[in-house]
């Protein structure tokens, strides 16, 4: 595995295997610079070839690609086929739940009898919509059961949104309030994607959730869509070994 890349932190079972990408070890050329591999953003599809080649040779597991559309659609992964979902779920070993991001949440799943893993993409419509309550159903296991790690996204002092974003949340979860902070912009708000996630996971049952903490728009390591609109995406996986 690149030392570039990432490793998540998080308490997951002997057996579980999980990795983030960044824009280390590809061959894409800018404004693509470096390992992308989103097939959809107009970069060349032999660098993007490439570049999903490498991956899967690295880590040694097959991603399930996705066409993600901001939904809460999850389904099982399925190496064999690009199906139109924004998460996956799988209990074969060796396969990838995989989300392509740019600022927007991965979230990894696994039960801690290291059984069963999934991957989400939340985008502020996807979580608040319920694509995380989704995936949690999918998994077909006691909540309490499920351990949860939120990937680099977005961080709270670079995301700000309408006071529409901040309805759609706060009408669901009082909670929410804490996770939106006035922007210097009158009627707009700064959201923290991390804190909405956690309130969410942990009204369904999730408690054990790591991670959190980066900011894809002031990290350069990673694409931001909101820092530069014609951007690559980067890779959160998470598979059973063989």
């Amino acid at each position: 595995m690149s030392g570039a890349w990432i490793v998540p932190d998080w308490p997951a079972p002997a057996g579980v295997r999980a990795c983030v990408t960044t824009r280390e070890g590809g061959i894409s050329a800018a404004p693509f610079d470096g390992l992308n591999l989103g097939d959809h953003v107009g970069d060349d599809a032999g660098a993007v070839a490439w570049n999903r080649r490498h991956l899967e040779q690295t880590l040694g597991c097959r991603p399930a690609w996705l066409s993600q559309v901001h939904s809460t659609l999850v389904v099982e992964a399925d190496p064999f086929q690009v199906r139109v979902a924004d998460a996956s779920f799988t209990t074969e070993a060796g396969l990838a739940a995989v989300v392509l991001t740019a600022d927007c949440l991965p979230v990894l799943f696994c039960d801690r009898a290291g059984t069963r893993v999934a991957a989400a993409h939340a985008g502020w419509r996807g979580l608040a919509g319920g694509v995380l309550e989704e995936t949690v159903a999918a998994m077909a296991c006691a909540p309490g059961e499920l351990l949860a790690w939120l990937g680099p996204a977005i961080g709270p002092g670079a995301f700000e949104v309408g006071e529409e974003v901040r309805e759609a949340f706060v009408s669901q979860h009082a909670l929410a309030l804490d996770a939106f902070s006035p922007s210097v912009n009158t009627g707009r708000h700064m959201a923290d994607l991390y804190r909405l996630a956690r309130i969410r996971l942990a009204a369904c049952g999730v408690q054990a959730v790591s991670g959190g903490g980066f900011c894809t728009y002031s990290d350069p390591r990673f694409y931001s869509y909101r820092r530069q609109a014609s951007t690559g995406r980067f890779a959160s996986l998470v598979w059973l070994e063989r």
